[in-house]
């Protein structure tokens, strides 16, 4: 087991770390006098040598969440009730089967949105409170907040063009 970690941290080391060691000069005079690269010393590159040819930073887009889990009944007041944004919240069960097909349905519909309207994922075996609070008794459940009152909700799966009027209805659209 530690053998596989240490594998697993020897092989996921950064770009940015490679950089930070030096090449020692007894590797780098080494190599030139015994290579056995086809390759003329100036053109071979040395992994431990800084590269002008890798860029500095990994470019990187910053992109709204599509969905989220609730962690909590604080999470979901601050997250859901106190949300700006209209908030589809997902009543599902890791046992539910029908539950597993509309998740992603329904992230496609929200992510057609395009940062419009917000998705929260609730287990109703972890906050079996919350189930209870807003009267779900079935799974999948979903319920459309907006300022923190709801606006519409559904029981069981609907089909993508469905799931698409009812995120449209939801914004305003």
């Amino acid at each position: 087991m530690a053998q596989r970690l240490l594998v697993r941290r020897i092989w996921t080391v950064s770009v940015k770390d490679i950089r930070r060691f030096p090449a020692p000069a007894a590797a780098t005079a080494a190599s030139s006098c015994f290579s056995t690269s086809l390759q003329p010393a100036a053109t071979r590159v040395s992994f431990l040598a800084p590269s002008r040819a890798l860029p500095r930073s990994l470019p990187h887009a910053s992109r709204r969440e599509v969905s989220f889990n609730v962690q909590d009944h604080e999470d979901f007041t601050e997250r859901v009730i106190n949300s700006e944004l209209p908030v589809l919240i997902d009543f599902h069960a890791q046992w539910c089967g029908p539950c597993k097909i509309l998740g992603p349905r329904l992230e496609k519909a929200v992510a057609k949105q395009k940062g419009r309207v917000a998705m929260a994922k609730v287990d109703i075996d972890d906050h079996t409170d919350l189930a209870i609070e807003y009267g779900v008794s079935a799974v999948p459940t979903v319920i459309a907040m907006r300022g923190g009152d709801v606006v519409d909700h559904f029981v069981g799966i609907k089909d993508d063009d469905e799931l698409d009027s009812f995120v449209s209805k939801i914004i305003g659209q």
